[in-house]
């Protein structure tokens, strides 16, 4: 395991942005590089019974970039204050687990951290495990973080 392309989701999640540090440092050992990437579903609205006009899809996607520039933009400062070269990316599709390990495939990452909010319980149960998912879902080493 070389840890050189290093692929990090983040969300603009405090958490997400410590996955992000944590990638640096690996990378700043390893001489390695850094995809830090946010994804934005296609469709939020996929699976609504009901259809909402273009203009609040317009809004949505409007705010959605901006969100994601504004998270990526702040991952890509937190990796250059470690001297670390880092690429920066928009994914549009799917907002899953299956979109980011394909991501890190398709890059040929051969690291992915990723941070974990920790849910226990009720939270857990009702909104799952991001992170499990995508080590469910990957031969690519994973590493959580969780603070």
């Amino acid at each position: 395991m070389s840890n050189q392309h290093i692929l990090v989701p983040v969300d603009g999640s405090k958490i997400s942005f410590s996955a992000v540090k944590k990638a640096a440092e690996i990378a700043k050992a390893f001489n390695g590089q850094l995809l830090i990437i946010s994804l934005i579903a296609e469709n939020p609205f996929d699976d609504a019974d009901f259809y909402y006009p273009s203009s609040i899809m317009k809004e949505y996607f409007i705010e959605a970039h901006k969100n994601a520039e504004a998270a990526l933009a702040e991952a890509k400062t937190i990796a250059e204050n470690e001297q670390i070269t880092a690429e920066t990316r928009i994914i549009t599709g799917l907002v899953n687990a299956e979109t980011i390990t394909k991501t890190a495939h398709d890059h040929q990452s051969d690291l992915i951290v990723i941070g974990s909010h920790g849910r226990k319980g009720f939270q857990k149960m009702i909104l799952g495990s991001f992170a499990h998912d995508v080590l469910a879902q990957t031969e690519i080493p994973v590493l959580v973080v969780k603070k």
